[in-house]
């Protein structure tokens, strides 16, 4: 909610009670300074008296500490009349966090716009070479991709390593950068390609899956459990498992897996699916910057 959505009541309600706080802590500072009937004289020792030699004089605040909170008091009233605060009121400087936020970005791009600019005259494949280049597409990782895939970008469940060459919608440099750019939606349908694949069929795919990439399995399962990858996952998969990268079905002949590779990972995947997301930089970032970002990932890859 901002101010211009805020209620009348609202909006009265944060006004006296902002003002009255103020008025409030004006006034304690007042009372407290003010001489009473009956007290000691400045400067003359009272009653408290601690552990026996420690004692406790009238002596008043000092005159610049005093000042001091009447200064507080002196810029919050001077911080309300220029920036928002008083419920609806905006300030009379007209400060609001987006119109900051753009001059910020407006400064940003001054910039920084230049040197983006001319990294995208060059293919993301030389950017790469780049070594200058390449440290700044790595503090766009850092700010804008280490939070899923890691500060080393290399993943964790359900978000890919970027450094093994193994790509599941392909790891051309521009198809790279079509991934960042426009993000990916990947979709393990449950149970098959049809839904309908019972526990014990789960069970015969998952042995199958197993032994594409070499791996202990049941020889009768596995076998059982071919003909039912033929017909339920060979669309996506292929029919050696190898996977499709236009459709961003995985490899399932090697030993990299995204969700985890052993036998409950598994069943669990075919069983109950998967939904992975990738987002889209586009309007986040621009193709400039997405530019250079593809040229960090795709070197990444490179050594």
């Amino acid at each position: 909610m901002n101010e211009h959505d805020m209620s009348l009541f609202w909006h009265l309600w944060v006004v006296v009670l902002t003002l009255g706080n103020i008025a409030g802590i004006y006034w304690l500072i007042r009372w407290t300074s003010k001489r009473r009937p009956g007290e000691v004289a400045e400067g003359a020792e009272m009653e408290h008296v601690w552990d026996g030699d420690l004692r406790d004089y009238n002596n008043p605040l000092p005159r610049w500490w005093l000042w001091m909170f009447y200064g507080t008091i002196v810029f919050a009233l001077g911080y309300l009349t220029l920036f928002p605060g008083l419920g609806r009121f905006e300030g009379w400087l007209g400060w609001t966090q987006e119109n900051q936020w753009e001059r910020e970005v407006q400064r940003a791009e001054a910039q920084y716009g230049p040197i983006y600019a001319n990294y995208a005259k060059q293919d993301v494949a030389a950017l790469a070479a780049n070594p200058e280049a390449v440290k700044t597409g790595r503090r766009l990782f850092l700010n804008y991709c280490a939070s899923c895939h890691g500060s080393d970008a290399r993943g964790a469940r359900g978000f890919p390593n970027l450094t093994d060459g193994e790509w599941q919608w392909g790891g051309e440099p521009d198809t790279i950068k079509q991934t960042v750019l426009h993000g990916r939606q990947a979709i393990m349908p449950v149970r098959g390609l049809t839904g309908t694949l019972t526990d014990a069929e789960v069970d015969e795919v998952v042995h199958h899956v197993l032994s594409l990439s070499g791996r202990d399995a049941d020889a009768g399962k596995a076998a059982a459990g071919q003909a039912l990858f033929m017909a339920q996952c060979m669309a996506c998969h292929g029919p050696e498992g190898k996977g499709n990268p236009m459709l961003g079905a995985p490899d399932l002949t090697n030993d990299i897996w995204l969700y985890g590779g052993g036998v409950e990972d598994i069943r669990k995947t075919i069983s109950q699916g998967r939904q992975g997301l990738m987002p889209n930089f586009s309007d986040f970032l621009g193709e400039e910057r997405v530019h250079l970002l593809a040229a960090y990932v795709y070197s990444l890859s490179q050594h």
